[in-house]
């Protein structure tokens, strides 16, 4: 996930670990925007890893409707 076009970049797996953190060095700058930049980067990530992890669960169930899967 980003935020801020990049200045701040995270990278979480399916499992939802974050495996890395990227401040881009303008993002130093300014310490309350800086933390609000990685909030919405991690949120991005989770999202992102969420996202992937239903599509996988999809192809896996054919499509099937099975309670507390989907």
């Amino acid at each position: 996930g980003s935020a801020g076009g990049g200045a701040v970049k995270i990278i979480m797996t399916g499992k939802q670990t974050v495996e890395s953190v990227e401040v881009a060095p303008e993002a130093l700058e300014d310490v309350e925007m800086l933390q609000d930049l990685v909030i919405v980067a991690v949120n991005d990530a989770l999202s992102k890893s969420q996202e992937m992890a239903s599509q996988k669960l999809s192809a896996i169930t054919g499509g099937l409707d099975i309670p507390g899967l989907t």
